[in-house]
């Protein structure tokens, strides 16, 4: 039935809790467990019904329970408290300090595809969202200057059911925006707040929203209005759903509506963040900006945008990366390409590895690594596997010079530490270490909570997991119509007595979710130990178009339906971030076997870790960083296979040894007052050693200070005397280009004979020509050390070398190197092109080699 009229109805609340909706549409709420109390005390079973979401809790609480509530002296000064807390950390939070110079319009960007703030708000998918919605709460608490930006949602991320066959069902219920954390935006006028982007042959509407998360505002845009045809609408509808040109028409509304989004609300960023490629076209709008409004070519513009831009990839393989043929990417650019005047090769070159392939498609992270001036991994491990991953873009540049950064992903530690251990932190360590959450010296203060106290709280932790499990199992047989027989297992599975092992991810097939089912009968006999038992419980979606992920789970469920394996074994459906935190804060052990180096960071054994697990992982992505004997255990020594097969064989035997031979004897091992001294020990390390580094207040600080800060005064230097110092050094990289090909090295000289002593210098002299351009574009410089068996140079040393002489056509650098270590040693020589004004070495992507 169509409507003639639309209009928004919201609670009525009474006087006194006026306030309580302020505090609903403000994250905020979702990582001060004080709060959230709140909203629990309003209707405990509301609570529930709503997926914990406070506006829609709002919107259903008897007006008679509300006026009840109004005249509660305790909910009051409860209330009243909260507000107090709130008002502080919007207005007077931590400020951020590191800026040096002016400052004045700092301001950092930050694009996602998909944001996981919490369940009540499912515009998310799995990690990347999470990490982007935990970057955000500690921009807030750091008190970073920062606006995000990102796509609403209608039908968010599918909803998970399995058939009685175990093979996962996807639903995609619509989400109800007006009874969820989140406001419309309208203009001084009343009207709704929308802005239009040219979409191939048409124009897109745009409807803005905003999702207020402490001090940060995060803008999400909506194709789905009225106005826009039923594909246009569709835009928005899914995350990661329908085909590659769904992909491009998604990942072109956020890019170029993103920027318009921000400027038509008055943000001026210096900076832009892109997590992954998916927002990499923002580069190429805020570039056909600059030409229109500041009359600079494309390349000067490009320049300049550059400059103020960082690309984050998390992706540690190729096939991950969207990649679109020529033909799409022609019939919504082709007049992009007409406005800028750029030719269609060039273009296309912006997204290939290699511009000159012409049979290669577009890639959006080539695009971004094209578009920025900076570029980082997650972990160091993901720094040195892109580093390799993207040679090709830096063609002739040594693997270890690639500018290719890293900062270590981490986690909101308020967020994911449970209620329970966050009073004991409280008690102890003070309420600091939540908002100082990376300093490494309050933690040290874990060593005074007494050993029985911190494992109480955590067996209190696993208590409340298996209740959730079985609640959760009762529901799941509901809902698949199982017997009254079925019904009555829930009841019993799991044992809150025992230790848990906990695994839940994507289901994709390199993290090998069935990898501890390798040896059912070893499995069954590790299980049922009657001094020493363990169980398992596991969580997870596989893409909707991944059969072998739906494989794995329905394998999972076949197996875990048989005995004995039925009480001790569980599979939880539809993962979402209340499963994860259920499981994070009351397992004992978390599990991570995926194929090194698969793995380009992971963050959910940082939550574990955050509350006392212990992980058990392959040394992949993070936990190469976090691994020590004192914070968990290591499957492997880090080793990398070709034959797979061989990999999974040693490794689950490896699996189980560790649960066998070790993570059960420490478990059990028991002093006369039943506390497991040695493990809580290990709790204690994790939080001393891991806590304080794998958060993300560390890393946001690590982000700014690497990139942020950078980035800011390049732009500002870029774009200073009407943008000049774009100008300039577009015409400079311009100039070298063309005459590039007349730089060559005539000759190199070495005075020094074939066996050198340790301690003494050698030198060296090189003459070069340098055609058209001077001595102060060109730098020379040596790399000297140690050679492995193929005569190459490891890690070699680098030293520039100084113009000694110039005559004629000949320009004569020199320098010294001194030898150190003694062993076969050798040295290379490279001529670079060469301007302070160059953002990293290797900029301009050319050299000349001896």
């Amino acid at each position: 039935m169509k409507t003639i009229y639309k209009f928004a109805v919201v609670p009525s609340l009474p006087e006194p809790l006026k306030r309580l909706r302020e505090l609903a549409s403000n994250m905020w709420w979702c990582w001060n467990f004080d709060a959230i109390e709140l909203f629990i005390r309003l209707d405990r079973n509301l609570w529930e019904e709503t997926a914990h979401n406070p506006v829609a809790l709002l919107g259903r609480v008897s007006q008679e329970r509300l006026e009840f509530l109004a005249n509660d002296r305790a909910f009051m000064h409860s209330l009243n408290a909260v507000l107090d807390r709130f008002d502080n950390a919007m207005s007077n939070g931590r400020v951020f300090k590191n800026l040096e110079g002016d400052s004045s319009n700092f301001l950092v960007a930050y694009f996602s595809l998909e944001f996981g703030l919490h369940e009540s708000l499912p515009v998310y998918s799995g990690g990347l969202g999470v990490l982007a919605g935990d970057h955000l709460k500690s921009s807030s608490d750091i008190g970073l200057p920062l606006v995000a930006v990102g796509l609403l949602y209608r039908e968010g991320y599918f909803r998970q059911y399995l058939n009685a066959d175990g093979w996962q069902q996807e639903t995609y219920p619509d989400n109800d925006f007006y009874n969820m954390p989140i406001v419309p935006l309208f203009d001084e006028d009343g009207n709704p707040q929308k802005l239009h982007v040219n979409l191939h042959d048409r124009s897109v509407s745009v409807r803005l929203w905003k999702v207020q998360v402490g001090r940060i505002p995060l803008i999400l845009l909506d194709t789905n209005l009225e106005e826009n045809s039923l594909d246009d609408r569709e835009i928005t509808a899914q995350l990661y759903g329908g085909d590659l040109e769904m992909r491009l028409k998604q990942e072109y509304i956020l890019g170029l509506g993103g920027v318009d989004a921000l400027k038509k609300l008055g943000f001026n960023p210096t900076v832009f963040h892109m997590n992954e490629g998916h927002s990499a076209f923002l580069g190429l709008k805020r570039i056909k900006d600059l030409m229109k409004n500041r009359g600079l070519t494309f390349w000067e513009a490009m320049e300049a945008c550059s400059s103020g831009s960082l690309f984050t990839t998390h992706t540690p393989v190729p096939a991950g990366i969207d990649k679109f043929p020529p033909a799409l990417m022609d019939k919504y650019f082709w007049k992009y390409r007409e406005e800028t005047g750029i030719s269609r090769d060039d273009f296309l070159g912006l997204g290939r590895e290699d511009p000159s392939n012409h049979d290669e498609p577009f890639s959006l992270a080539v695009l971004a690594l094209r578009l920025s001036d900076r570029y980082n991994g997650v972990s160091k491990l993901h720094g040195e596997v892109s580093r390799k991953m993207w040679r090709k873009v830096w063609p002739e540049i040594p693997v270890d010079e690639i500018p290719i950064n890293h900062v270590t992903n981490g986690i909101h530690n308020k967020t994911w530490v449970s209620h329970e251990l966050g009073n004991l932190f409280d008690r102890y360590l003070g309420p600091r270490w939540a908002e100082y959450t990376e300093d490494a010296d309050l933690w040290g203060a874990v060593d005074q909570i007494p050993d029985a106290e911190l494992w109480k709280t955590h067996e209190r932790r696993r208590e409340r997991l298996v209740g959730f499990v079985r609640k959760r199992m009762k529901q799941q047989f509901e809902k698949r119509g199982a017997s009254k027989t079925e019904m009555n297992l829930a009841d019993e599975v799991l044992n809150p007595d025992i230790l848990t092992i906990g695994f839940a991810r994507r289901f994709a097939t390199y993290k090998r979710a069935t990898l501890i089912f390798s040896d059912l009968v070893r499995l069954a006999r590790i299980i049922t130990d009657t001094e020493r038992p363990v169980q398992f419980i596991f969580a997870g979606k596989a893409h909707p178009k991944d059969n072998e992920g739906k494989e794995f789970i329905r394998k999972i469920i076949h197996i875990i339906r048989k005995e004995p394996f039925r009480h001790s074994v569980v599979f939880l459906e539809d993962y979402d971030m209340n499963v994860a935190r259920y499981m994070l804060q009351g397992v004992d052990v978390w599990l991570n076997n995926p194929r090194r180096p698969l793995e380009a960071s992971g963050t959910s054994g940082m939550k574990a870790s955050a509350n006392g697990a212990m992980n058990l992982s392959v040394l992949d992505g993070w936990w190469c960083e976090g691994y020590t004997p004192d914070t968990g255990y290591s499957i492997g020594r880090g080793e990398e296979y070709t034959d797979l097969a061989l990999q999974d064989d040693v490794e689950y035997r490896a699996l189980y040894d560790l649960i066998e031979k070790e993570i059960v004897h420490d478990f059990y091992t028991r002093g006369r007052d039943g506390i497991p001294r040695t493990w809580v020990s290990r709790m204690k390390s994790i939080f001393k050693e891991v806590v304080p580094v794998f958060n993300t207040n560390r890393m946001v600080m690590e982000y700014a200070n690497k990139f942020y800060i950078p980035a800011h005064s390049r732009w500002n230097m870029m774009r200073s005397g009407d943008y000049n110092g774009a100008r300039n050094l577009t015409a400079w990289k311009g100039k070298v280009k063309a005459n590039w090909h007349e730089v060559k090295i005539v000759k190199v000289e070495t005075a020094s004979h074939e066996n050198v002593k340790v301690g003494e210098t050698i030198g060296v002299k090189v003459e070069v020509t340098l055609g058209h351009l001077s001595p102060k574009d060109v730098s020379a410089q040596v790399l000297f050390g140690s050679l492995n068996p193929d005569g190459e140079l490891v890690t070699p040393q680098v030293r520039d070398l100084s113009v000694s002489e110039t005559r004629e056509n000949i320009t004569v650098y020199e320098g010294t190197i001194s030898c150190h270590n003694s062993g076969m040693q050798g040295l290379a020589v490279r001529l670079l092109p060469s301007n302070e004004a160059l953002s990293y070495l290797h900029e301009t992507g050319l050299i000349r080699w001896a």
